[in-house]
């Protein structure tokens, strides 16, 4: 890889990237007339889809967990999963509303539907912090990945594996949902890295990221370009990775093509471990989680940000918004031992089942 991959430790907190803007006095949008609540506060947390694995698995768990740890045991965690509809998401906000959190984290399913919820929350004295995609309206504070950066590192991963082919290639894109800030971000950022490099035959912005949409698109890409056409395949996470790899399978690929991925979603880590898909983005949840349970407790004790986030990002609706970015790691065959095993995402018993067990041995992963 051209950009060396970063090892992420428990000190990733301390790490953030640049960010739009220098960072500013972080914490000017805390409420700095609120007293110390103490440590019995009722933290809200709204997820966006229970498809993707690590909402459920990782995030829900690791910020519930954070959240205790910083309060004691005393503080609740109030939870909701918007199972990808925005408007269920705006009436969750419209509850905990009713319920009177003290702070809220949002990862909204649609970055501008959800900006009027935003601006009621904020409107009744609650700061809300935008967890893994940028929301609009007043938001507090915000984490995430450096997304952009993920783009990036998906583009080279699939340079890499075209090898001296790229020239020649012909590939298809399969980017997020239009609804999902985020999506561009990758897509910016994997273009940065592909295009004139290598011909974009067919590009797609897959509907709510829904696999069987990507195995939609992927089946129309193969009918248009021909299976012997299609060389590489960029696919921006693990969940449309494997809709997209059935359909070339369906389709009589003797040998799959390169496929991208993100998430690192067990299921995308087996691919990987197969010879299936290529590469998936690990990004440690933990950091992530860490960050935004530590901005939510801060928030609604009416603290400032300024050791939490270094850094500022601007949305469509509010500036310098109190940042901590999170760097991500391109994860392959080769180092899937010192990322997902080593960080206790996954166990190799749960990697290699008896499916994968020979392509395991292979690889050394015993």
């Amino acid at each position: 890889m051209r950009r060396a991959a970063v090892a992420v430790a428990a000190t990733a907190m301390a790490v953030s990237l640049a960010a739009c803007g220098s960072a500013k006095e972080s914490g000017d949008k805390a409420d700095e007339t609120a007293g110390n609540k103490g440590d019995a506060l009722k933290i809200g947390l709204l997820l966006p889809e229970n498809q993707t694995a690590r909402y459920e698995k990782f995030d829900k768990p690791l910020i519930e967990e954070k959240i205790s740890e910083l309060t004691d045991g005393k503080a609740e965690v109030v939870y909701a999963n918007a199972k990808q509809d925005a408007t269920v998401q705006t009436q969750q906000i419209d509850t905990m509303i009713t319920n009177k959190v003290d702070a809220l984290i949002v990862d909204a399913v649609d970055s501008k539907a959800i900006a009027n919820g935003v601006k009621k929350a904020k409107d009744q004295g609650i700061p809300v912090v935008a967890f893994d995609r940028l929301a609009e309206g007043p938001i507090d504070a915000y984490t995430s990945f450096d997304n952009e950066e993920v783009g990036h590192v998906q583009g080279e991963a699939l340079l890499e594996a075209l090898g001296d082919k790229a020239k020649d290639a012909q590939i298809v894109m399969m980017n997020g949902a239009i609804t999902d800030p985020n999506a561009a971000l990758f897509k910016k950022g994997a273009l940065a890295e592909l295009k004139g490099k290598v011909k974009i035959g067919k590009s797609y912005d897959t509907k709510e990221w829904k696999p069987e949409n990507a195995n939609a698109n992927m089946e129309g890409a193969i009918s248009s370009l021909g299976k012997d056409k299609i060389d590489g395949v960029y696919s921006a996470n693990d969940g449309m990775a494997g809709g997209i790899i059935t359909a070339l399978k369906a389709a009589g690929f003797s040998k799959l093509p390169p496929v991208t991925g993100q998430d690192a979603e067990l299921a995308g880590v087996q691919r990987i471990v197969a010879g299936e898909q290529f590469m998936s983005v690990y990004k440690p949840y933990a950091p992530e989680a860490s960050a935004a349970a530590e901005m939510a407790v801060a928030l609604a004790k009416g603290e400032k940000l300024n050791n939490i986030a270094k850094d500022t990002v601007d949305s469509p609706t509010t500036k310098g918004i109190p940042t901590l970015l999170v760097p991500v790691i391109s994860l392959t065959q080769d180092n899937i031992k010192d990322t997902v095993v080593k960080d206790g995402v996954y166990t190799v018993e749960e990697i290699c089942t008896p499916k994968y067990k020979a392509a395991c041995d292979k690889l050394g992963l015993k």
